[in-house]
């Protein structure tokens, strides 16, 4: 998501570096790129006007803090109006409420409702422990109930049973009731949606609403459908009531215009997005953090708390422990290798590292990716584990037949094994200079290039943030370095 307009944004910020002064010229210049930006973004008109005249207001005039650039002023500026537009702070979902607390899910159908309804409650179950209730309004589409009772299964969230012939409103009294009955902390309803806004739909929904007086009503809207999403979130708060959005596919919108927009045009919050199939796929909407994205100034804080939720502890700290010894086989590789696949998306992964955004088009280009992943865990996996510990022993029969296995070429085995040499060696470099910790020390002292991650393993300030060693191990710094999957240094080499 965003990553045209962070591109153009990117763009526009380095034709303003370099300046020592900027003039009232070179800010009304770089406004109307950014007008067009957000434009070509499909950021609503209203929206990109109040936006532009904001940042312009701020940025002519103003005083240049010590040591920062004009340019890097704007850049602030930009991202606090960025900030403002995405709606300032990130609201919770309130589920303050005698138990069970309702949440009734809208939306049209094909947005992904009863899919976001099921992420919601898994949500809830892993990270605030709630014991969740799940219940389908939707009598309408085919197998729709069904649907709902199997994703429960899936994430082992109990589904009010289905019952034939019954209404809405029927449904959704039996569901209170069963709520208050089992103990139930949350119930989310998911009601039906229609391929347009109509009547029909509006009174059945008012109608639900009244009876089980919600205490969040859930606007499931796919950020696929640019503008239209605005209109139907005004359409449904304005007819209905909504207290927040979950925008649907975000990672398959390269504009964003539509969560730009919403907040501005109804007042109503983001409060979560959908990025991906996966049922933990559901983050919860951070305006600061989306604007870093949009700036290419990533988002660690959402990729530590990615890492600390989703990795193995004592796996991370097992692979951390060898790495300090200068330590590093094929084992190790395939350890690392999974401990990303776990965070998900490895395109929403590097979209969180700071500057990752220029590189785009690298990146895509050279098949980084959640595929070129699996091939090496299948090229890893067709080893023996006497291969894997020792590598030396791998010669032209051995890739040969470890290739058959694995379905791939002798190229991509002898791809990997020197990748695996390459980090091997950092490994023992980092061992000569202290570890990891001496090893971050060296690099920040040789020119500021930004040492490895893996060196917060051994940071007291990071252990109390709780935490946890890096997962991506050997990446040797965001800004020159070996991924375990291909060079990083500007140019990308799988």
């Amino acid at each position: 998501m965003f990553d045209s307009l962070s591109t153009k944004l990117g763009n526009i910020f380095d034709g303003l570096r370099g300046r020592g002064v900027l003039s009232e010229a070179h800010l009304e210049s770089a406004m109307r790129e950014i007008r067009v930006a957000l434009l070509e973004a499909d950021v609503a008109l209203p929206v990109v006007k109040a936006f532009v005249e904001d940042v312009k207001e701020k940025a002519i005039g103003q005083k240049v803090i010590k040591s920062v650039t004009p340019s890097q002023m704007v850049v602030k500026i930009v991202n606090d109006a960025l900030v403002e537009t995405l709606g300032g702070e990130a609201e919770e979902l309130n589920l303050n409420a005698v138990p069970p607390a309702t949440v009734l899910m809208v939306g049209l159908q094909g947005s992904g409702k009863t899919t976001t309804s099921g992420k919601l409650a898994l949500r809830l179950k892993e990270k605030q422990g709630k014991k969740v209730l799940l219940a389908s309004l939707d009598i309408y589409r085919p197998a729709a109930m069904e649907q709902l009772a199997q994703l429960g299964g899936q994430i082992q969230v109990d589904v009010l049973p289905i019952v034939q012939n019954e209404k809405p409103l029927e449904i959704t009294k039996r569901a209170m009731e069963a709520g208050k009955k089992g103990g139930y902390d949350v119930l989310i309803l998911d009601t039906a949606g229609r391929l347009h806004i109509d009547e029909v739909l509006m009174n059945e929904v008012a109608e639900v609403k009244k009876l089980a007086k919600p205490s969040e009503v859930l606007l499931v809207a796919d950020a696929m459908i640019g503008q239209d999403a605005v209109t139907l979130s005004k359409e449904f708060n304005e007819k209905i009531g909504v207290t927040g959005i979950v925008l649907t596919r975000i990672d398959g919108d390269g504009r964003g215009g539509a969560a730009l927009s919403m907040k501005s045009v109804t007042g109503v919050p983001i409060k979560f997005m959908g990025a991906g199939e996966k049922m933990d796929a559901l983050e919860a909407f951070h305006p600061e953090r989306i604007a870093g994205r949009i700036l290419g100034m990533g988002d660690v804080v959402s990729l530590v708390e990615t890492a600390a939720e989703k990795i193995d502890q004592e796996e991370a700290e097992r692979v951390a422990q060898r790495m300090m010894k200068g330590v590093f086989n094929l084992e190790d590789m395939l350890s690392q290798l999974r401990q990303i696949k776990k965070m998900g998306d490895l395109g929403g992964i590097l979209g969180m590292l700071p500057g990752i955004a220029k590189y785009k088009n690298q990146i895509e280009a050279s098949g980084i990716g959640d595929d070129l992943i699996k091939k090496q865990e299948a090229i890893i996996l067709s080893m023996t584990a006497k291969e894997r510990k020792n590598p030396d022993l791998i010669k032209a029969s051995r890739k040969q037949r470890i290739a058959n296995g694995s379905g791939t070429s002798v190229q991509d085995v002898n791809k990997l094994l020197k990748q695996h040499q390459q980090m091997a060696s950092v490994m023992k470099k980092m061992k000569n200079m202290g570890g990891l910790a001496g090893f971050g020390a060296k690099m920040m002292g040789m020119g500021g290039a930004m040492p490895d991650m893996s060196a917060l393993a051994s940071n007291a300030d990071f252990a109390k943030m709780g935490g946890s060693p890096n997962p991506f191990g050997g990446m040797g710094g965001l800004s020159g370095g070996n991924l375990p999957f291909g060079n990083f240094n500007g140019k990308f080499k799988p």
